[in-house]
């Protein structure tokens, strides 16, 4: 049967088959209430959204959507952010992957997208299009009784408040909380009004069955948010013993007395024994906040978000730079896209990235230079690895100094 690749409509059968698709090539029971497609019809952005069909029966899905991505200084780059993608494994090794993402890419670019962001399931699948890991992320698990918070704790040492809140407040509060905190952290993305509803319980788009979680805020002297967590607990009793684990579903600061607190509230809560947390940043203050970091065990870490440029002279002359330098970058391209040697001139003031033919400084490839843009990787580490060439003498000390970062880069969010 012929394979016709298209868009998907607003039609129920269309979006049925499309999301059928999605959580088949996830692994998860392909099944969701009428209610729940209601609401993906609704509510979700269908024009960037394509499937692969043989006749009724969808095989592969894509979607992209527009995202604001922080970059080292502040700015937002615009990128076009790729998402749900699948193909059935009956229909596996056909070329589908590559012809759905080649032309989302072709098209982001006339569109004008700075870059290209996703979070890859699987780690082998994106370089072969451009794509590298610009950040990582660590999972933590804490015994509580071994991490030496005084039990007694009831409150910020430094001033402040701790407050629980429900998701009307955190509607409310949230996406201005959420804005000043991605505003200083590099690979951070911008989180829609569809976001807060879902993860809030306002929207149900499943398949897994809503659970109300706890919403905890932290607010300074003044009274402003500055750190907020949303965080579960189990009913677990161990010998007639409350021995309770909290799941920290999400925790941002701006703050680092807003960080400590929160996570000093957490370690407080009576019954909790154990607070389990993933996708937390490099630079997270845990384990060091605690008396005893040792309570604090990495049970996991691995790259999260990814990135591919569209633009590089304007994705390079967005960021900042802690020093006055220059540098001739050879990149290559597997898509064509964006190949070719651009001079880099840098300072605290600005940047300039112009096409040159002079001899280059370093080569490398788009994945590479993604890995760069956001500091989570240094030229000489990608340097040792292989994936960057010195073509003149010191060129990757001197990228180095020029490309520093003072804080290393966390994406919090999948999507």
């Amino acid at each position: 049967m012929v394979l016709d690749t298209r868009p998907v409509t607003d039609s129920p059968s269309d979006c049925a088959a499309w999301f059928r698709a999605v959580l088949t090539g996830f692994a998860q029971p392909p099944l969701l209430t009428e209610e729940q497609l209601d609401a993906h019809r609704r509510l979700m952005d269908l024009s960037r959204t394509v499937g692969v069909f043989e006749g009724d029966r969808c095989v592969a899905t894509y979607r992209s959507f527009d995202q604001q991505v922080t970059t080292v200084g502040g700015a937002a780059l615009a990128s076009n952010a790729v998402t749900g993608v699948t193909v059935l494994p009956t229909h596996r090794r056909r070329g589908l992957l590559s012809g759905l993402i080649t032309a989302d890419l072709a098209a982001a670019k006339e569109r004008g997208d700075v870059v290209s962001t996703l979070i890859a399931a699987e780690y082998p699948i994106y370089g072969r299009f451009g794509f590298g890991p610009v950040t990582s992320h660590t999972s933590w698990e804490v015994t509580g009784t071994r991490a030496g918070v005084d039990p007694r704790w009831s409150g910020p040492e430094c001033g402040g408040s701790i407050s629980f809140a429900d998701g009307a407040e955190v509607r409310k509060l949230g996406p201005g909380l959420h804005d000043r905190f991605r505003a200083g952290q590099p690979g951070a993305v911008n989180r829609r009004p569809l976001w807060w509803q879902r993860h809030t319980g306002e929207v149900d788009f499943g398949p897994d069955a809503w659970k109300e979680p706890f919403h905890v805020v932290y607010r300074d002297t003044d009274g402003e948010p500055q750190g907020l967590v949303t965080y579960r607990s189990d009913a677990t009793w161990t010998g007639s013993m409350p021995d309770q684990r909290a799941t920290v579903d999400r925790l941002i600061a701006t703050t680092p007395a807003a960080e400590r607190a929160l996570w000093h509230f957490l370690l407080s809560v009576d019954w909790v024994t154990v607070i389990a947390a993933s996708g937390r940043g490099p630079d997270d203050l845990l384990p060091h906040l605690l008396p005893d970091p040792r309570a604090a065990r990495a049970r996991e870490h691995a790259d999260f978000l990814w990135m591919r440029p569209l633009d590089i002279p304007r994705m390079l002359e967005a960021r900042a730079y802690p020093a006055a330098g220059e540098l001739v970058l050879d990149v290559t391209d597997p898509l064509g896209l964006t190949a070719g040697r651009y001079l880099l001139e840098v300072s605290p003031q600005g940047a300039s990235c112009t096409a040159t033919t002079r001899g280059p400084d370093l080569s490398m490839d788009t994945g590479a230079l993604s890995s760069l843009q956001f500091g989570d990787h240094t030229p000489a580490r990608l340097a040792a690895l292989g994936r960057i060439s010195e073509e003149r003498p010191g060129a990757v000390r001197r990228a180095g100094l020029l490309l520093h970062t003072g804080r290393r880069p966390w994406c919090p969010d999948g999507f």
